[in-house]
Parts: structure tokens; sequence; C-alpha cells
């Protein structure tokens, strides 16, 4: 497969093979880059933007699962410290929602703009060895066999650069240059046209952290990010079509009255924007030694900023199955390549629908569907069993995966926090899963099975904790690979062998097994 994508000129030369490039440095792409050089792996990101361009994009909403993974990195409490918790809405003015009920570390949503996001996670793939190129624009890309060349182009002085890789990532947004290099389509349509994003200071903030409300003919929203600053969303049913129309502070105020009743004093707006918003996604996850992940896989509107966060687990599921591969680690490498796609497509295809109803409700006209939007807004948040899946779609938290062939739930579950017995991988799982790898949690006494590369740490054990006899093996990306009640010594290194190899079995295994 090739695809020349320019005919650049400038000087061009080729450098040695390296395990990944990602394409994109967006937050998806960071982490994804993080992950894999934490990993031991050689990993080079590539991204067009200058090394100093602010990206004050839409992103601002980090939802708990996402903290979570980011728990898992030791990243967490940093980000934390940037922005403002919402741990209840009251959505179109119905009763109060409360994120307190997640079963979670993080029960709330934190409020931080995006390149906070961005900044925690470049610092981390810079120390983790990854080679970040800004200025770098892809022009090109071709895969055979063994192989992924791409082709680079500096935008200060046009000089060419040739890259070869083992893999390559996809991580460079809606319009992904690496998905137009595949052929793959991106199906769907614009669902909203004109929406107006700004980040300003109000004279007046609402009684609520949150405020959000719709009407028959507009829709507005503000969020603290906890710093003086107010995220503002606001779209008028006869506001114009382009993005590139003009746009100012006072048509945002206007529709924020419209919508809200007031416009809360809002004032020094630091940037405004106005954009459209797509539901899109693309058929194939996979292609060959390429993947796509983030924006440039799926594409919806902002509504629940599941954006990012649904990106940002991508690059979590994704990076865990390559370092695998690569190592040698992987019982069946192709299968568990292709597992990225059968578990993270349902979800992207998930979040599509999740966003739509958001949007569909906040722009319903005519008085039925009014009234029952906002008698959804009343009635859901007494309605436990819904109340509960709707938060934990929302959140992350609820998102499961298929159990692997021949295993049973809870595998494909997230897994909770648990609590361990202290040592040296700490005293809870996420904590555990800083190691970057496998997590088998059993009673104390269990024996480790043998030459397993994985980290071994036993139940919590103490006058207020009950007797664990279980097993559980956790994935990297704090899913559950198996478990079992009592399993015997035969079992359980029959289920840890099922999902990686020993360096052992590595060393004496045949081409091939090998990645």
């Amino acid at each position: 497969m090739t695809a020349a994508l320019d005919d650049a000129e400038g000087t061009e030369h080729a450098e040695d093979a390296i395990d990944v490039v990602v394409v994109g440095a967006g937050p998806t792409g960071l982490l994804l880059a993080g992950d894999l050089a934490a990993a031991g792996l050689s990993v080079t990101l590539v991204e067009r933007r200058p090394r100093t361009a602010a990206n004050l994009t839409r992103a601002f909403a980090v939802h708990a699962r996402t903290l979570e993974l980011l728990d898992a990195r030791g990243l967490a409490d940093a980000l934390l410290s940037t922005g403002q918790r919402i741990d209840r809405v009251r959505p179109f003015g119905g009763m109060p929602l409360s994120l307190q009920r997640l079963s979670t570390r993080y029960p709330f949503v934190l409020i931080t703009p995006q390149y906070e996001t961005e900044k925690l996670l470049e610092r981390r793939a810079l120390s983790t060895g990854t080679d970040i190129r800004y200025d770098s624009e892809l022009i090109g890309l071709a895969q055979d066999r063994d192989t992924v060349t791409l082709d680079l182009r500096r935008t200060t002085d046009g000089a060419r650069t040739t890259l070869h890789a083992r893999h390559a990532v996809g991580a460079d947004g809606v319009r992904s240059t690496v998905r137009a290099a595949l052929g793959l389509p991106f199906p769907g349509q614009a669902v909203v046209r004109s929406m107006i994003l700004a980040d300003v200071r109000l004279t007046e903030p609402p009684e609520d952290l949150l405020a959000v409300n719709g009407n028959a003919d507009a829709f507005g929203f503000l969020v603290p990010f906890g710093d003086g600053w107010y995220r503002a969303i606001g779209w008028h049913r006869d506001g114009r079509d382009q993005d590139t129309d003009p746009v100012g502070l006072d048509e945002l105020r206007t529709i924020l009255r419209t919508a809200l009743g007031t416009d809360h004093g809002m004032h020094d707006a630091r940037w405004i924007s106005r954009f459209h918003s797509d539901e899109r996604q693309v058929p194939h996850y996979r292609r060959g030694r390429v993947f796509l992940a983030g924006d440039a896989a799926h594409v919806h509107s902002p509504a629940g900023g599941l954006g990012m966060n649904t990106g940002l687990q991508d690059a979590a599921n994704l990076s865990w199955k390559l370092a695998a591969v690569l190592h040698g680690h992987a019982p069946d490498p192709e299968a568990l390549l292709d597992s990225y796609h059968r578990e993270r497509h349902p979800v992207g295809r998930l979040v599509l629908r999740i966003s739509g109803a958001l949007v569909r409700s906040v722009m319903a006209t005519g008085p039925v569907r009014r009234t029952a939007r906002s008698l959804g807004a009343t009635v859901l948040p007494r309605i436990g069993p819904a109340r509960d899946r709707a938060l934990g779609l929302v959140s992350g938290i609820g998102i499961s995966y298929p159990p692997p062939p021949g295993a049973r739930r809870p595998a494909g579950r997230r897994a909770p926090d648990l609590a361990l017995a202290p040592g040296p991988h700490g005293q809870r799982l996420y904590e555990a899963l800083r190691a970057g790898g496998f997590v088998l949690v059993t009673p104390p006494g269990r024996t480790t099975p043998p030459g397993a590369p994985l980290a071994h740490v036993h139940w919590r054990t103490g006058p207020r904790t009950a007797a664990r006899t279980a097993c559980v093996l956790v994935r990297p990306d704090g899913y559950v690979a198996w478990s079992a009640p009592e399993p015997t010594d035969a079992e359980l290194a029959a289920a840890v062998a099922a999902s990686l190899l020993s360096p052992a079995t590595i060393r004496t295994a045949g081409p091939a097994q090998k990645a």
C-alpha cells in the first residue's frame, strides 16, 4: 500500500528504523507516545504545529475513567491541581445529578483547559525518551509486510525526511493525513453548525458551578476552570452557517441571554471561535501496521465532553498491545493487535450515540420534545439503575469490553482500585499499574507463575478487610484479563501464559512465534 500526498521539494534524508511513529501531538498522541517510550521502545512523535503554538481547543472536561488512567501513570494529582472539580450537574433546570455515586477515586468531572492536559503529557513523553518533532508534516505514507515508511516535510524550510517504523499510529485529528493516506472513508454528517466557543471572565458568576440550559431558540453553557476564567458555549437556531464568519463577544452575549436569561456580565474573552460539529467514525481502526486513534478515528459533538477522553482511552488500550507485540510478549500478536479495533470501535460508536442524543436534546424543537427533555432531566436522577448506567457511560467507569475467548466475566470489565497489602508496588491497584505491565492480585502465599513479566501483589488483609481467596489478572490498561475464585497453581500459570509469554518462552520460540 502506498500513498503520495505531496510533491514537496527540499533536502531529503532517511533515518534508521524505529519502533513506532505517532502522527499528531494532541492528548491522544502524547499519551500513546509516552506509554510506548516508557515501555522501552523507540518512538518518534510528529506534529505539524510549531512547538510554541498555543492549542486553545474545545476540550475541557476530564472524566473519572480518564483520571484513573492518568493515576496509573502517576499523573492524576498534577492535573487535578490545574482545574475545578464538579461533582453534580443540573441539566436544563432539572434535579441535581450527583457524580458522587460513581464508584471511583474520582467521583467528579475535572474542568481544565486542554492545554494543561497536553503540557502534562508532553513532559511525560519527553521524560520517557520520546523524540518529538514539531514543525513536521506528513506528506506520504507507505507500508509493506515489515515496515511503514513515512515521508515528512519540515514546515520551516521544506527539508524532507523519511522515517521507517515497525508500526505507525495516526492521532492527527479530524482532518487526519494518515487516514487519507490509508484511503479509509470517514462517513457521517454535520450535526451542529455555527456553535460559538470562548474563554471569558464573568462579573456575576452563576449560582451553580455548571450553568446549562436550552430553549426553542438557543442553547447556553458556562463552566469554570477555577482560575477566574469560564468556558462559554452558545448556539442559536438562526446562527450563521460558516466557521469562517466573523464572531464577537456581543453575539455570544445575546445567545446566552436568550438561553440562560443573563450573560452573567461576560467580558474579556481571551479567545473566541466559531465551529461546526460532525458525527463521523472510520470503519476500521487498523490497516496493516498502521492504526488510527482519537479524532482521526471518530469525531462527534462536544456534548458530554467525551471527545478527548475517548481518544485518551484509545491510546491506553493500544499502547500496551503494541508494546507487548514489539517486545515479543504476545502469545498471538495479530489477534492482540486486532483486538484494538474490536474493543474500541464499539466504544467510539457508543460515544457517537451518547453525544448525538445529548446534542439533539439541546436542539429539541416543539413543545412536546422540549417537555420530554425537561421531564427526563427531572425523572432520570430519581431512577437509580438508569441514572447509574448513564453516569457510568459518560464517565467511562461503565465501559467494558467483551471477555476474551474462553474467559468469563468479570474479564473485560474495568478493574476498580483494589486495596493491596503494602509492598514495593504500592497499596492499591492503580499504583501497581504504574509499572506499565500486567498486575496479578492473589491472596498472600500464592506462588508467582515462573518467569512471568508482571507485578505480583496481594490482597490487603486486616480487621477491617475480609479475606479474599480469588486471583485476578489485570491488564496494563486497568481491565480484568482473567479471574478465578480459588484456582490451582497450574490454572493460575495457564491463565497468565494465555495473556503474555515469559522471557524463557520468548528465547525458545521459533521465528513464527515472534512479533
